[in-house]
Formats: structure tokens, sequence, C-alpha cells
């Protein structure tokens, strides 16, 4: 096993090139340049972290989520089908998502814990945000996260 994402994924980068597997080889590849570019950011450069890493992936799994439904409004269902498969390689790396049932859970366990703090209603929500972004982070985007606190506080 690999000490870290990276490795992993320069490891699968290697097998897929001997595989001759281009679709896998061509998404390892953008994926991990994206990594280095990440890494020379900045005044210094530094090793990113698995946790970095997994933020870099969610970032390239957005950009061909976003492509696809691009070319699918322009009628280009070819680079929409591999904007589409490409994002599947992308995610098999990625942390298995949140259900919605899961969600609520934290979310009702961390509004409860504010309750306990004396914090009630949308006023609240800046806590319980706080609370689960740790938490849930690469499990969940920001979005849904914050959709799910506002539901359950408005409740």
């Amino acid at each position: 096993m690999s000490d870290t994402l990276k490795d992993s994924l320069q490891a699968d980068l290697t097998t897929a090139m001997k595989a001759r597997d281009e679709l896998r080889s061509a998404t390892l590849r953008m994926v991990l340049t994206a990594i280095r570019s990440e890494e020379v950011a900045g005044k210094t450069a530094r090793v990113l972290s698995d946790e970095e890493v997994v933020t870099v992936l969610q970032r390239e799994a957005k950009k061909r989520r976003e492509a696809a439904e691009a070319y699918d409004g322009a009628g280009r269902t070819e680079q929409a089908a591999r904007e589409r498969d490409e994002l599947g390689v992308v995610e098999t790396y990625l942390p298995t998502p949140l259900t919605d049932e899961e969600l609520a859970g934290l979310v009702d366990e961390a509004v409860i814990a504010a309750s306990s703090e004396g914090l009630t209603g949308m006023g609240a929500m800046g806590a319980v945000m706080a609370r689960l972004k740790g938490e849930v982070a690469g499990r969940a985007d920001g979005k849904r996260l914050s959709g799910a606190v506002r539901a359950r506080l408005q409740s």
C-alpha cells in the first residue's frame, strides 16, 4: 500500500500507462499536475497532506461535472461523455460521500450540542457549521451542509 494518496495516484498512473488505459492515464496525469501546481503555489513549495490532496481532487471533480453540463448544453455529447468518464476516475479517489440520513444525523447532534450552549434558531448557524465543517470535510460540500443545517434550524 502506498504511503500517501499522492503516491497511490502516481502508482495507479504507472499501472494505467502499462495497461495502455488512455482515459485513466490522461485523467491521472491531469490530477497529478493539479496537485503539483498546488504544491508550488505560494511563496514556498510544500508537500500536500492527504486532506489537501482530497480538496484538489474535489476541485477537479467539480470542474469535470461543470464541463460535462456545459458540453451537454452546447449539444456536444461526446465531450460531455468524456468529462463524465474522467469524473468517474477522479471520484474513485474521493472519500465516500455522506448519505442524506447520515448528514441529517450529524446536523441533529451538532444542533443539540449548540442548543445546550444556549444557541438556538438561526443564531446557532455559525456554531453548528463550525462544529460540522471538519467532521464532514471531503464527504459533503459546504453548500449541501449549509442547506441541511438551515433546514434543521428553521424547523
